[in-house]
């Protein structure tokens, strides 16, 4: 029986740092001690690119999960919206397993606002032509949806990077989950409902991955699995995989489990220049069933693979 703490891979950033904490305490509450590992990744090095540039939401989860198979840490904490949507590649031989950015997710948290929000000004506060800083493609197309008069600057780094980053008049939009874990929550002027803006997949979720052949840190791990989040965001990750989308392109979706275990899926595929939203709902029992039909009603019925394969750049 182990008795060493599990080691958790994260980033060192102070909300990743935060949300390794949440994944201590959960542990700790079944009797399992744990503790962080912090790992620096290529996309905290280049903040002064933009994420979809160098690799997207993989560029977090592959230095982190690269400790993991490598032996200098047990397991690994990652915002689920990081996750890349894509399961893991065949195995390349008989003793062939899991590259880095593919490992399983042995766990979800419950999840927190998935929202999006804007600190600043008010969306009906904003002035024509005032700026936004967003890096999120995602968030650029429905903004401009709602406001086509807004322009646009790029902005990365920590929280406490952009919230220094508020345009004069402006607004930086940033995970409502973030600012919550971080405490900054009065820093909100909106929190902007599903229906003005879908968030990112996996948006508010935190997930944990280890080795699938680590069978005492996997079944550890697995008490502390929240069905309601792994379900949400299982039917989000299917939907975006069939899409196959990522945090290039102006896609967006949010799930919820209602009586029964009914998952309803809301998703929107966007032109970049946020002219054009193709947005659908369904409900269904299966996550990965239901995501994976409704990609294709909305790629096929609903026009979404013309916005996917072209659209004017903001």
């Amino acid at each position: 029986m182990r008795t060493a703490p599990i080691r958790l891979a994260t980033r060192g950033s102070p909300l990743a740092l935060i949300q390794a904490g949440l994944v201590v305490a959960s542990l700790r509450a079944t009797g399992v001690s744990a503790e962080p590992v912090v790992v620096e990744t290529s996309g905290d090095r280049r903040r002064d690119v933009p994420i979809h540039a160098i690799g997207g939401q993989g560029v977090f989860v592959k230095d982190v999960d690269t400790a993991v198979l490598e032996g200098s840490a047990d397991a690994s904490v990652h915002s689920a919206k990081d996750l890349p949507s894509s399961p893991p590649r065949p195995a390349a031989g008989p003793a062939a397993g899991p590259a880095a950015g593919e490992l399983p997710i042995a766990a979800f948290l419950p999840r927190s606002d998935p929202r999006d929000a804007l600190v600043g000004q008010r969306l009906a506060m904003l002035q024509a032509g005032a700026r936004i800083a967003t890096g999120s493609v995602r968030r650029r197309a429905q903004l401009a949806w709602l406001r086509p008069d807004l322009s646009f600057e790029e902005v990365r780094g920590n929280m406490a990077t952009r919230l220094e980053r508020v345009p004069p008049g402006g607004a930086v939009v940033v995970a409502m989950a973030a600012l919550v874990r971080l405490g900054l929550q009065n820093r909100a002027a909106q929190v902007l409902s599903s229906r003005e803006m879908l968030p990112q997949v996996g948006q508010g979720a935190i997930a944990i991955c280890c080795r699938p052949e680590d069978d005492e840190v996997l079944s550890r791990i697995a008490a502390i699995d929240d069905a309601g989040a792994r379900a949400a965001v299982t039917a989000e990750r299917a939907w975006l995989r069939a899409t196959g989308g990522g945090c290039d392109l102006p896609v967006g979706a949010h799930a919820t489990v209602g009586a029964g275990a009914t998952i309803t899926l809301e998703a929107m595929i966007a032109s970049l220049d946020g002219h054009v939203i193709v947005r659908q709902r369904q409900s269904g029992d299966d996550a990965e069933t239901l995501g994976a039909e409704l990609a294709r009603s909305m790629l096929s019925a609903g026009g979404g693979r013309a916005l996917l394969e072209g659209g004017a750049a903001l």
